[in-house]
């Protein structure tokens, strides 16, 4: 790719994920609507309102790929998801379509089904079932890039992220987490391969007691490289053994189904 857009990329993953794509395009546009490090070689940093439809149009012109994890990362106030995740995404997907429709990766999220038990064990064809409002924003989401790419043919991979951290920081990440590598593994795979389509991916690692199955996202040829049971000594030494009954280790969601609505100024 000669330019790649990464929005949200003074977001904590975004931080993580930049020195990492350094080699993916020969251009590297950064986003977000906070302050940035500056651009280095072969950078640039752009600030941004995705709820701006106008800059948007502007931001999108002119690249490749677009790695799209702006927005609201957590259970928020309605009026701040509806902004962000809601009519950004949609801004976005008219500027892509308005300029040459780019292959794009959406960060959707693991709290699209956070109301399934831990013992249970899902596909891509399992219903959604939202732990949230931010996990109804990701839905949504999900459903405006299905409708982009049968109406349009723009392509996008649907990633639900599970915990994407340097390490598991408690027992549920053992199941949900992925390395930074192995998301960088991923997003190669997304924009390589030679067709795409508008497939959902579960964002995990080779972890031993994962509950998603990505069988069915196989012709990527994304195979995951870390397992998260390496921490399961530590974390047990750190925090001793999980109550079962909490639903940090019921749900896939965790903690994410008591958050409560949560109400405007």
């Amino acid at each position: 790719m000669k330019k790649l857009l990464i929005t949200g990329a003074a977001g904590a993953l975004g931080r993580a994920m930049r020195p990492r794509l350094a080699g993916l395009a020969e251009t590297l546009r950064f986003s977000d609507i906070g302050a940035m490090e500056p651009a280095g070689p072969n950078e640039e940093c752009i600030r941004c309102d995705l709820g701006d439809a106008a800059a948007v149009h502007d931001l999108v012109a002119g690249c490749d790929g677009i790695i799209h994890l702006g927005g609201v990362s957590v259970e928020d106030k309605f009026s701040k998801i509806l902004h962000a995740n809601l009519l950004g995404l949609y801004n976005l997907y008219e500027a892509a379509r308005a300029h040459g429709q780019p292959r794009i990766l959406f960060a959707s999220s693991n709290h699209t089904v956070g109301f399934y038990r831990q013992d249970e064990h899902i596909d891509a064809t399992a219903p959604m079932r939202p732990d949230g409002l931010y996990g109804v924003s990701k839905c949504f989401g999900e459903h405006l890039a299905r409708m982009y790419f049968e109406k349009f043919g723009q392509e996008t991979a649907l990633v639900r992220i599970g915990s994407c951290l340097e390490k598991p920081s408690n027992h549920r990440m053992l199941s949900s987490w992925m390395s930074y590598n192995d998301f960088k593994l991923l997003i190669e795979c997304v924009f390589r391969a030679p067709m795409l389509g508008c497939p959902v991916v579960w964002g995990v690692s080779n972890n031993d007691s994962r509950w998603w199955d990505n069988s069915h996202a196989a012709y990527l040829g994304w195979k995951p490289q870390d397992n998260a049971e390496i921490y399961r000594a530590e974390l047990d030494a750190a925090l001793g053994k999980p109550d079962p009954k909490a639903a940090l280790h019921v749900y896939q969601g965790g903690n994410f189904v008591n958050d409560p609505i949560f109400e405007e100024d």
